[in-house]
């Protein structure tokens, strides 16, 4: 069955290659065939997925092949629950990203998408990567497509800024992972995870080595204070840029604290290096909901609203993680992370989508300058009220039960904590509502209402998936709950052993 996975691989980057010489009109349906490929074939691997719990989380799809014997390294893939919840929300977004562009005009449209399946190429690459070279490479390649996206076809009077101040950060982030991962590498055996798993570090290398790591992850996610790229990078992007970064990109940082960073430094984050992170975590949630309250840019809005409710998620993981090193055994808040980074992938993009949509509709970002569309887009209304819930985390949708776990898992480790975690809830209600109810229900320009037409084909079909995604996710979690359980029980088992 490894043939499934390497099709999974490989299929992006032929899409893309393809598409760098297909220089005519038709690019955009053959970005949309190939991500639409990927999509069935992620799901026909899913049909096929073991879902039964076991103690060592046992990696299906595995390919293995000789890379280099000198720096001991190899060509390993592999699926797992974490892998596979990772795989499914890069393929069910990237057709949603691709179709969203349908109604715009781009220049090199066929570059455009290109690039797009290359990212999706390499986010692959990160969530079924089993060695620690390997992860880097394709942590690397991620960067690339995303940084010449955002700097050809974002917004053109502040593009070389913002892009500038992103690959800075993202770049000599990923150089302190390399230098950690390569310390690591040379107290263990080879670059294989389950080698860098059992290295030789004691306590005080241990402390230095899960800084110079979480700092690649800490620029990605990003925590608070390493946040300062973000907003810009996400208001300034192309719509699709800024769904690609939020939606995917960051999962990438979470899901390489799991995979890598907590079974790696289990003795530093017992310490006083994973106290330190959840007091970032739970600042940037104060922080981050308190400046989407004052926002009036709908997209820069959104963007401190995923900085603060990905501070939750940080949160989550690592207070689950200093509890098992002190008191014993508890995974709640990985699995909690894992299940709200699937639910944050779908919600953020229908944000992004619908603040494109009212861009469009208003021709403007500030908020104060929209108003009075709910009569005249009835089915906009209902589609973004439902993404809006999901954002929220009301019972019922999928935010909720994510959210629910994670500030469980904080109550766990200190009670005081979890009650200031909790205003993300209470705050990004606040936000929210405000966001929705000037743009939908405010006082509206009647000229321009007056020609303003309710949803495309396009838009619906974008908007009415994701809604169905945060319906279904809300009402019947559990299939998500159990693909994830095994192997974040692994990951957490395997800091105390």
């Amino acid at each position: 069955m490894s043939y499934l996975l390497l099709t999974l691989l490989l299929l992006p980057l032929v899409g893309s290659g393809l598409l760098f010489f297909w220089k005519n009109a038709s690019s955009k349906y053959i970005a949309l065939a190939f991500a639409l490929a990927q999509m069935f074939l992620a799901f026909y691997m899913l049909g096929s997925f073991d879902f039964n719990p076991t103690v060592d989380a046992p990696l299906q799809y595995e390919i293995t092949y000789p890379w280099s014997s000198y720096i001991k390294s190899s060509l390993n893939f592999g699926i797992d629950g974490m892998s596979m919840l990772m795989v499914l929300l890069t393929n069910i977004l990237v057709p949603l990203i691709v179709l969203s562009s349908y109604n715009e005009a781009k220049g090199y449209p066929n570059s455009f998408y290109a690039l797009i399946l290359l990212m999706q190429f390499g986010l692959l690459g990160v969530f079924t990567s089993l060695d620690g070279l390997l992860f880097y490479i394709f942590w690397e390649v991620t960067l690339i497509p995303i940084w010449l996206i955002a700097g050809i076809w974002g917004q053109e009077d502040k593009r070389v800024k913002f892009t500038t101040k992103f690959f800075v950060y993202t770049f000599v982030g990923s150089l302190f992972m390399l230098i950690g991962l390569i310390y690591v590498y040379n107290h263990a055996a080879s670059f294989a995870l389950t080698d860098l798993y059992n290295a030789d570090l004691n306590i005080n290398e241990q402390n230095v080595i899960f800084w110079f790591i979480f700092f690649a992850f800490a620029v990605k996610l990003p925590v608070f204070p390493f946040h300062t790229w973000q907003p810009d990078t996400y208001t300034y992007s192309p719509t699709q840029g800024s769904m690609l970064l939020s939606g995917i990109m960051l999962k990438m940082a979470v899901y390489g604290v799991l995979r890598y960073l907590l079974p790696i430094t289990p003795l530093a984050i017992g310490g006083i290096s994973g106290e330190i992170v959840i007091i970032l975590s739970v600042i940037g949630i104060i922080y981050g909901a308190l400046i989407a309250m004052i926002s009036t840019d709908s997209k820069r809005l959104i963007a401190f609203s995923s900085l603060s409710h990905v501070g939750l998620i940080v949160a989550g993981i690592f207070a689950s993680a200093v509890v098992t090193m002190r008191s014993g055994l508890t995974f709640e808040g990985g699995q909690g992370a894992m299940i709200q980074s699937f639910a944050h992938g779908i919600n953020v993009v229908g944000l992004f989508y619908c603040a494109d949509i009212l861009y469009k509709r208003f021709k403007t970002r500030d908020i104060r300058k929209m108003g009075g569309l709910a009569k005249v887009a009835p089915k906009f209304a209902i589609l973004f009220m439902i993404i809006l819930l999901g954002a929220t985390g009301v019972p019922l949708t999928n935010g909720f039960i994510g959210e629910f776990i994670l500030l469980k898992s904080v109550y766990t480790y200190n009670h005081i904590m979890a009650v200031m975690a909790g205003l993300t809830i209470i705050l990004c209600a606040a936000y929210m509502l405000r966001f929705y109810g000037k743009a939908m229900f405010g006082k509206g320009d009647d000229s321009v209402l007056a020609t303003t037409k309710d949803v495309s084909n396009v838009e619906f079909t974008v908007l009415a998936s994701l809604s169905v995604f945060v319906i279904v996710l809300g009402v019947y979690p559990q299939p998500v709950i159990e693909m994830v359980t095994s192997s974040v029980s692994f990951i957490y088992s395997s800091m105390i052993n």
